[in-house]
């Protein structure tokens, strides 16, 4: 018998890294595997080449989901003509709520005899606990982030594997001393990073209001340097929105120098999202801005969302406010650019958050195993159930 036979499924540049690694420990354990997929530059830069194209699904937001619901169903339609086709023993859908559910339920309908893997589930902690009950409907497995998620399933039946937050898993020191000799930055220069986001949405809601803040920092001290960091795939809208940034700043997407860059940072302005973790990992202290659309937010603050706070270092601290954030009516760049010259201005005030950012690190935790290893073992598992002849998942 041949090696097992995976179906990676990634939407958006987050779920696309993970999905990666995740691939790269699947062949590490089983160089046999066969290894197919749906994804984007990552799975990519590992021999995967995407199935279909899914850029439409960069997406933000409820409403903003509303008006691309012909892209989402019919790209969920190709996605599982894809699946059925590759006739995998296993599929791996990461991320992406609305999305893979849609692609679950058609490879269910199509392919019943396939097992379905959720890497990442939806925040049921902090929204729509009720979607919990969907899930456990049509999938075999969910791999989920923390322990709190667990409870939310039991009571369904879904088999659940806490697998810890993926940022952590990534080991990958950066190098200030490379990040300065690349961009031909002295030692002395102090370095503000500007994370703008990875979704087009983001550039075009966040972006700005970052982009502001970053100028009016620059204005008050000539001497900081403004390095902006968009993510690789929204890398040429970022340059055609904002054309003059290169003028008093550096711009650069260069996947090698991500990790480099938050460590020489001595403060990032950073759009919500994993990279918030990813630069606690760096010792980087950072401020966190993020706006989605009036009708998303006026649904999720009305009826969904249950935290004050909106960033998991935050959030797994009591939610208290470790991490400064300015979001949605107080994403104003002022405001922004007024705490950053502030916080540059008292050292003892950054090492202070840099502290509290490692202790949250060691409550995202989950043992001493990476996430991509834990991830890797449940999916050769599944798919040596599915080999074996185990009976179809029964809601």
């Amino acid at each position: 018998m041949t090696g097992p036979r995976v179906f990676m499924v990634a939407a958006e540049a987050s779920g696309d890294l993970l999905a990666r690694e995740v691939v790269e420990e699947l062949r590490r354990r089983s160089p046999d595997a066969h290894i197919a997929g749906i994804g984007g530059q990552e799975l990519a830069s590992v021999g995967i080449e995407s199935a279909i194209n899914i850029s439409p699904l960069s997406i933000l937001g409820f409403f903003e989901g509303l008006k691309a619901y012909g892209d989402v169903v019919r790209l969920a339609d190709e996605a599982a003509d894809a699946i059925v086709a590759d006739a995998p023993d296993v599929v791996v859908l990461v991320d992406s709520w609305g999305f893979m559910l849609r692609v679950a339920q058609r490879v269910r309908l199509r392919a019943p005899d396939i097992r379905l893997v959720k890497l990442v589930g939806p925040q049921v902690w902090a929204t729509r606990p009720g979607r919990a009950k969907t899930l456990a409907a049509v999938v075999d497995h969910l791999l989920c982030i923390h322990d709190l998620e667990v409870p939310y399933y039991e009571p369904y039946g879904l088999e659940t594997t806490v697998i810890g937050n993926p940022a952590i898993s990534r080991h990958e020191t950066g190098d200030p001393a490379r990040f300065r000799k690349a961009l031909g930055l002295a030692e002395s220069t102090r370095i503000v990073l500007v994370l703008p986001g990875s979704r087009p949405s983001e550039i075009k809601r966040v972006a700005p209001e970052l982009v502001d803040a970053a100028r009016r920092v620059k204005a008050a001290d000539e001497a900081l340097q403004i390095v902006f960091m968009p993510a690789q795939n929204v890398s040429e809208q970022f340059k055609s929105s904002f054309p003059d940034a290169a003028q008093w700043s550096i711009v650069t997407s260069d996947p090698s120098l991500r990790f480099d860059g938050m460590a020489a940072a001595d403060l990032a302005l950073a759009c919500s999202g994993t990279v918030t973790t990813e630069l606690a990992m760096q010792g980087t202290p950072m401020i966190v801005a993020y706006r989605t659309g009036w009708i998303t937010w006026a649904l999720a603050r009305g009826l969904l969302y249950k935290k004050t706070h909106i960033t998991l270092l935050n959030i797994v601290s009591d939610d208290r406010e470790i991490v400064p954030e300015f979001v949605q009516t107080r994403q104003k760049a002022e405001l922004i650019a007024a705490k950053a010259m502030s916080w540059l201005e008292q050292p003892d005030r950054l090492t202070a958050q840099k502290a509290q950012q490692a202790e949250a690190l060691e409550r995202m935790k989950e043992g001493d195993r990476d996430a991509s290893e834990i991830a890797a073992g449940v999916i050769l598992e599944e798919a040596a159930r599915k080999r074996s002849g185990v009976l179809t998942h029964q809601p």
